[in-house]
């Protein structure tokens, strides 16, 4: 369709030999799975092993560039490997994929949705997927706060499952009366995202193009070995939406990068984002609720860099639990680049983890300057100083 619209001869991006109609599902006369011309056996496992997988793998150099769907393709197939050995399992496995139906918009949105779901799975399971999974009703509640719009530039530099990136295409999706133009644009040039391990850079990939991103800009590499200080304003965004590792550490070497120098990797990721935005730009940063109140240098310095560099807000108190498995304390930071902290909204969900009610919040507003305000974010430590206990009778303090 796109090709007609634009004048163009459509040309297929597989092969003939590589189609799906041509190894996995030919058919006969009567549109059923020819079983004389289908391979099964070591014969289907050795032709995907040797000849379908380097043959897609090679996409990467043979595309035209790196902003196409035949680069992602190769790129996926760069870093997955086929686990099925024996060939006849593989063959029942290809027939029930035949049965499936991927030609709509409808019929591909309903696989995202099967495939998110089998990521989430797996976080609940702790298995590997957990570790890149965002639960989404969190992150569309982000994506709302901070209101992406068209045109802007939405930036994840630990993308995991894309799931940020996936939300916030849904959301400026969903507004409705978008212009061809409009649609471009969210296509090439709005979402961009970084991930450092090999299974997340697959599911970030293959998640967003069930999206409908059809040649998703993410990069397979670790954000925070780039220098800050070759940040120009040509790589800064208007959005920064994440929910970075937690408890990572990074090497010395890495920790070079950062004028704050933690073995924390959130915290490095925080300096990065905050680096990354521009002026004016928007955040919402999962972090762990410790960063509130930790005493060390590169904390509070860290929380002065906030405060001074960023309006923060709005600190969201996530109830534990809602990561699973992870079973960490966590606050969403929503902020702005370009003025300093006044006045801080202390929003607490009372909603316990795992029911899908819209959520009480408590809240408050925090006054740095005055001198009655109950809750405060120093940027420095006073000697001798005690971080005392949270209580449901009386508020904490924030050291």
């Amino acid at each position: 369709m796109e090709a007609e619209l634009e004048g163009k001869k459509y040309t297929f991006i597989l092969d003939e030999a590589y189609s799906w109609e041509s190894w996995a599902a030919p058919k006969d006369l009567a549109g059923r799975l020819d079983h004389n011309n289908a391979m099964t056996g070591d014969d289907l496992r050795d032709f995907v092993d040797q000849k379908l997988f380097p043959y897609l793998h090679g996409f990467t150099q043979r595309a035209g560039g790196s902003n196409t769907i035949e680069y992602k393709i190769g790129q996926i197939f760069g870093e997955i490997r086929n686990k099925i050995s024996s060939g006849y399992n593989l063959r029942e496995i290809i027939d029930h994929i035949d049965e499936l139906r991927f030609r709509s918009q409808t019929e591909k949105h309903e696989l995202s949705v099967l495939y998110e779901e089998k990521i989430k799975r797996m976080g609940n399971a702790g298995r590997n997927g957990g570790e890149y999974y965002t639960p989404r009703p969190l992150i569309r509640a982000i994506v709302q706060v901070t209101k992406p719009r068209i045109g802007e530039r939405i930036y994840d530099a630990a993308c995991g499952s894309a799931g940020f990136l996936c939300e916030s295409f849904d959301y400026l999706e969903s507004n409705g009366n978008l212009t061809t133009n409009d649609l471009s644009t969210l296509q090439t040039r709005t979402f961009y995202g970084k991930e450092k391990k090999s299974l997340a850079y697959v599911i970030a990939i293959m998640n967003m193009i069930l999206h409908g991103i059809e040649a998703p800009n993410i990069i397979h590499t670790n954000s925070l070995t780039e220098s800050l200080a070759d940040i120009q304003e040509k790589d800064r965004f208007d959005v920064v939406l994440a929910n970075p590792p937690f408890g990572g550490k990074e090497r010395r070497e890495v920790q070079q990068n950062f004028p704050i120098r933690t073995g924390e990797t959130a915290f490095l990721f925080l300096q990065h984002f905050i680096r990354m935005l521009k002026a004016c730009g928007r955040g919402g940063i999962v972090i762990k609720n410790t960063f509130l109140s930790n005493t060390d240098n590169a904390s509070i310095s860290l929380r002065k860099l906030l405060l001074e560099s960023c309006n923060l807000h709005t600190v969201l108190d996530l109830p534990r639990g809602v990561f699973q498995g992870a079973g960490v304390h966590t606050v969403v930071l929503f902020f702005q680049k370009g003025a300093s902290t006044r006045n801080i909204w202390f929003s607490t969900s009372s909603t316990p983890a795992g029911v899908s009610a819209r959520p009480t919040l408590s809240t408050m507003t925090i006054s740095l300057n005055s001198r009655h305000c109950k809750r405060r974010l120093p940027t420095r430590r006073r000697a001798g100083a005690s971080t005392p206990r949270a209580s449901t009778n009386r508020p904490s303090t924030f050291r």
